[in-house]
């Protein structure tokens, strides 16, 4: 008798989100460590203990410029992300208009935020800045991965369809729109936390109300704890945008594949 091996699964022996939480863990121990030790004196890198009480004493404070970031890093990701994936529909449609659409991709792209922030300052008035910029952020990242997912279908489905007469938008709508949901996620998920980046350095160019503005006037008043928590809030705020994005994407591509955790 021959003996036979089970075949490897690859599995993980620990689940990814248990992994992350012990990253976290680790993570905060050595920020008390560094901020109780090192930086003791200084004050400059306060302990998780100080941040956390700056958070509990006046959440009114941080909710309030928080709220203001969101509001205009989701009025960009919409904005960004409409516009990107109506020109990669364009794209598909009208193949001639894909050079200089991938071009103004790349514009957008290479453009640096803080180059042209100011420029966004002077030509528009209230949140518009802000929101611009938080589109900018977000657009080349959607609009690759449209054009990637759109023109991932199966050229055997698109065939059948032409065959039977169908045109490229029969395509589109029947073919191309579904197997290209999952790897248009891929491109939101990145696309949310870029928002909120490009919210708060719109912020810093000019704003009454924001976590930029709110960590301008604690640096300025050199209070440490403030400045960490406000930034803590806002890593907390992108993490959350890119956690309901995935999820968001599982629930409505169920059949696309995942890793194996």
């Amino acid at each position: 008798m021959v003996a036979t091996t089970a075949p490897s699964t690859g599995r993980r022996w620990m689940p990814s989100w248990l992994s992350s939480v012990i990253g976290v863990v680790a993570l905060v121990a050595i920020w008390q460590l560094v901020g109780s030790t090192m930086f003791k004196e200084a004050g400059s890198v306060p302990t998780p203990s100080k941040v956390i009480s700056q958070l509990v004493d006046d959440p009114s404070f941080y909710w309030r410029n928080l709220s203001t970031t969101m509001k205009a890093a989701a009025q960009g990701w919409l904005w960004g992300n409409v516009l990107a994936i109506g020109l990669a529909l364009l794209v598909l449609v009208v193949p001639l208009v894909e050079r200089p659409v991938i071009q103004i991709g790349v514009v957008s792209y290479c453009l640096p935020i803080v180059a042209i922030g100011p420029i966004f300052t002077i030509v528009f008035d209230g949140q518009t800045p802000k929101v611009v910029l938080a589109a900018m952020s977000v657009f080349f990242t959607t609009l690759i991965g449209a054009l990637v997912g759109l023109r991932s279908a199966d050229p055997t489905t698109l065939d059948v369809i032409h065959a039977y007469g169908g045109n490229s938008v029969h395509k589109l709508a029947k073919v191309r729109f579904r197997a290209g949901l999952p790897s248009l996620f891929a491109g939101l998920r990145v696309a949310a936390p870029a928002a909120v980046l490009g919210a708060i350095i719109g912020e810093y160019f000019g704003a009454d109300r924001g976590v930029g503005v709110a960590m301008i006037a604690a640096q300025q008043r050199l209070d440490a704890p403030t400045t960490w928590a406000l930034a803590l809030i806002a890593t907390a705020a992108a993490g959350l945008a890119y956690a309901a994005t995935a999820l968001v994407g599982r629930l409505l591509t169920p059949w696309a594949p995942r890793n194996v955790t």
